[in-house]
């Protein structure tokens, strides 16, 4: 019999409650052994619905007397480095949210502490996993574009329209807005599709009608709600990303996903309305213009496509994407990815955007 992976959770909000919770309680491989919460009825409640047995409000406690062999870090950002520093340092394997640290010095030493520990680690990308996205990245491995010229990607959601207080938009807690909350996906699929990116210009806004103090009265440093940047690749390529909460998009999920990959053989469009559409599209050079590419069936590996949302579910929950690969990897002994080192590259990616905002010029970034 395969010996139980043991896990704690450190978060009992809706994300680890949506998201983790459901793809781990279903994984046969997996003990759920303690959560972690700021609220202790919340924290009581949370570990009463998944069946876990001990429940802190104390992080110490709980990185000391739970006995897991692998902590997931769904916390808000400002807490990720000194939490995961402690579970690194207690010999757990951890898989901690995006953006990974406040800044590239609290990743990188987050990634370099895991790496002299030999443990593993996971950085979650969610829409690496997401069939349009995975189907993307076999058409450009398999050639399908040949040479990358450039890539345009926009993400257009809603969530900043919001006028009250929120962490998000607050730099000290979240380290960067819209930027590194949504925007970071988009660099992490930029980077998986065209490779390494040496120079980065960029633009922040900042549109949102939000309150200038917290709830307490306190002032804050008011972080971006939309951006748009450009890219340099290593390679050559080039690229444009439009990142933005501050779009009307009237979907299930209050916002959309589009780019279009060209390269030297051809073109790939995509176009996700996180409703009910999930299309590729694509010509190679000289066959004639832009038409359906269809995902194949070994992409959809039989998850349910009538809504985005419905494919999400599926992709998370029952297949061996993310928090179950997770797990996997710590059985086998094995590495997996986004690991903290693609994390820690990604939040150079968001650090040098913000430089270049302040600066008003391009931003080099080391390899």
């Amino acid at each position: 019999m395969t010996k139980k992976v043991k896990i704690a959770i450190a978060g009992t909000s809706w994300w680890p409650d949506t998201m983790y919770m459901p793809a781990l309680s279903q994984h046969p491989s997996v003990e759920l052994v303690a959560a972690l919460g700021r609220s202790p009825e919340k924290a009581q409640s949370f570990a009463k619905k998944w069946g876990i047995k001990s429940v802190y409000t104390d992080e110490n406690l709980f990185i000391t007397e739970c006995q897991a062999d692998a902590v997931i870090v769904s916390t808000p950002n400002k807490t990720h480095f000194p939490l995961t520093m402690k579970c690194l340092e207690a010999g757990k394997h951890v898989l901690c949210e995006k953006p990974l640290g406040l800044n590239y010095q609290e990743a990188a030493q987050m990634a370099r502490l895991a790496e002299d520990l030999n443990l593993v680690t996971m950085t979650p990308f969610t829409y690496r996993y997401m069939p349009v996205n995975r189907y993307v990245k076999r058409l450009v491995q398999d050639d399908y574009i040949g040479t990358p010229y450039h890539l345009n990607m926009r993400y257009y959601a809603s969530f900043g329209r919001n006028t009250e207080y929120v962490w998000r938009f607050d730099r000290c807690q979240s380290g960067s807005g819209a930027l590194g909350d949504i925007g970071s996906h988009f660099l992490y699929l930029a980077y998986w599709y065209f490779g390494k990116i040496e120079a980065i210009s960029c633009l922040l806004g900042f549109h949102g009608e939000r309150p200038l103090t917290t709830p307490k009265g306190e002032p804050y440093e008011l972080a971006d709600d939309s951006s748009m940047l450009h890219l340099k690749f290593k390679s050559g390529a080039l690229g444009s990303l439009h990142i933005t909460s501050m779009a009307y998009e009237d979907t299930p999920f209050k916002q959309i996903h589009q780019y279009e990959l060209h390269g030297s053989k051809g073109t790939i469009h995509t176009h996700c309305d996180w409703d009910k559409k999930q299309l590729v599209s694509s010509a190679r050079a000289g066959e004639g213009p832009i038409k359906d590419n269809p995902i194949p069936e070994d992409i959809w590996e039989g998850v349910r496509r009538d809504t985005v949302h419905n494919t999400y579910r599926d992709v998370f929950r029952t297949k061996q994407h993310m928090a179950r690969d997770f797990v996997d990897a710590i059985s086998l002994g094995a590495k997996v990815e986004p690991s903290f080192s693609c994390g820690a590259i990604i939040q150079k990616y968001i650090d040098a955007a913000i430089e270049s905002h302040n600066l008003g010029s391009w931003v080099k970034v080391d390899a």
